[in-house]
């Protein structure tokens, strides 16, 4: 059973919430009680990054754009997408021309996607600010409900923007690349082969999700993490 100090921050509501670098610090400290082997990943890992952005629209949108290409495609579409929109929000995306995702270099899929969301923000029946304060499952379920939202992105959604501090995206394969090579398994584990063994680091698996990506990103001098 989990002690009143493990559960007593961060949170919102039931909901345990990262915001700071102080609570990376004390997630670390808990997940190493929870998990003893961590100790010595903490130590090769180095500091573990926050990589914190604002809820909302312009932060899923920044995730969608940056999935299954360069970083450097990325960030020159994104560099497109806010000249041409200054401030990019679930307003300024739907008043766009038809046509314009072309202009920024975005695929068509990547652009329908985000229609999609911006349409559903701009009609209330998506709120991105509010899932930081539902339980993890709930967000997860209403966000993979919108067409184009897969558990990856919703996943890395709730921990870079909304903060929520128990969750995991299994499915991710550098995330299953850095635990066999952090525990010496001769293959990466299967997403659900990896969801099963984070249990053990809940209720503050995104602190182990991040603490995995920077051990990783140490043994290939390289940073990991999904999101700039």
């Amino acid at each position: 059973m989990l002690s009143s100090a493990t559960n007593s921050k961060p949170s919102r509501g039931n909901v345990q919430i990262i915001r700071s670098d102080e609570d990376i610090r004390e997630g670390l400290k808990h997940l190493v009680r929870l998990d003893p082997r961590l100790a010595d990943i903490a130590k090769e890992a180095g500091p573990i990054p926050l990589r914190l952005h604002e809820p909302g629209f312009a932060g899923l949108a920044h995730i969608i754009v940056s999935q299954m290409v360069s970083r450097a495609s990325a960030d020159a579409i994104w560099r497109r997408m806010s000249l041409a929109e200054g401030v990019l929000t679930a307003e300024s995306y739907v008043a766009l021309r038809p046509d314009a995702w072309r202009e920024f270099g975005l695929s068509r899929a990547k652009a329908t996607t985000l229609s999609g969301i911006a349409e559903a923000v701009v009609s209330g029946r998506l709120d991105l600010a509010l899932l930081s304060s539902r339980p993890p499952a709930e967000a997860l379920a209403e966000l993979t409900a919108l067409k184009g939202i897969g558990p990856w992105t919703a996943e890395v959604y709730l921990m870079f923007c909304g903060g929520h501090a128990d969750v995991f995206p299994s499915g991710d394969v550098a995330l299953q690349n850095a635990v066999a090579a952090a525990f010496g398994l001769a293959q990466r584990p299967h997403a659900k082969v990896l969801a099963s063994l984070a249990m053990v680091w809940s209720p503050w698996r995104s602190v182990a999700a991040r603490l995995f990506w920077a051990y990783y990103a140490q043994k290939l001098g390289r940073g990991l993490l999904p999101v700039g």
